[in-house]
């Protein structure tokens, strides 16, 4: 059973500005999300990304970036069309999170920023408990090793910063995911190469099997064949559920494979 069941938008404002300009949000009515993964596809500048960002900001996602949806400034037209839409719930969740592939380099750097200043706060209680106890030592520096300690199991050793972008990327969603949980995925295949996104695929199965949800914009013709997924294409201004084999990705993705000189020798 899914957590979000499907949103509806009320009547939007006249088309003025970007969001509501969009033919996508101008023909839509209703989105139902029936199956534990729903992906959305589409051309550059058919609307998935804005879709996805301003369902985040009507469930009031947890994000995983460098500024909370709240404050950030790029979605801030999201936020605006957030205030039209109308989410139906099977079952509420607080779990999951929200992710741009472009948010994890601020993630990964605050992550940084925060794990060297726990451990200059662990270098101050040195120096300063000198001629302290072992106990007023330990008790000085519990909150500051707590943390790090947290980030060590998460990230590893020397953190997110100490693999490739595509294996911290995997890292931080493997690390990441808990039962029960609502995940909204903007292009998570940006970062990964073939291999490393059937690793993700592997993650996504494994949530799935403990209740998870998920809602993934993208342009993979890997994710687009999760066993069972929903699939909406957007191009053309409208919603429409397809199959995977209907999908222009995956036709074209095929016969480039099959025979790339044929096509390269045309460009």
């Amino acid at each position: 059973m899914t957590h979000l069941r499907s949103l509806s938008l009320r009547p939007l404002p006249e088309p003025q500005a970007f969001p509501f300009n969009l033919a996508l949000i101008r023909n839509l009515e209703e989105m139902r999300f029936e199956t534990e993964v729903t992906l959305l596809v589409g051309e550059n500048g058919s609307g998935k990304s804005t879709l996805l960002e301003a369902l985040a900001c009507a469930a009031d996602m947890v994000t995983v970036g460098s500024q909370p949806l709240r404050t950030d400034k790029s979605l801030a037209p999201a936020r605006e069309l957030a205030k039209y839409f109308s989410l139906a719930w099977n079952k509420r969740t607080r779990r999951g999170f929200f992710l741009r592939a472009e948010d994890f380099f601020g993630y990964a750097k605050a992550q940084n920023e925060l794990r060297a200043e726990m451990e200059a706060d662990l270098r101050d209680v040195d120096r300063d408990y000198q001629n302290r106890s072992a106990y007023a030592k330990a008790l000085a520096k519990m909150s500051a090793a707590g943390q790090l300690a947290d980030m060590r199991r998460r990230y590893g050793e020397s953190g997110l910063d100490a693999r490739s972008h595509g294996e911290s990327f995997l890292t931080l969603f493997q690390n990441r995911f808990v039962p029960e949980g609502l995940y909204l995925l903007d292009e998570p295949e940006a970062p990964l190469s073939p291999i490393r996104q059937l690793a993700l695929i592997s993650a996504m199965k494994a949530m799935v099997a403990q209740n998870g949800q998920f809602i993934i914009a993208t342009h993979s013709p890997m994710l687009m064949a999760f066993p069972g997924a929903a699939i909406f294409s957007l191009d053309g201004g409208q919603a429409r559920r397809v199959n995977f084999d209907e999908l222009e990705h995956v036709r074209l993705m095929r016969d480039f494979l099959q025979n790339p000189a044929a096509f390269l020798e045309k460009l």
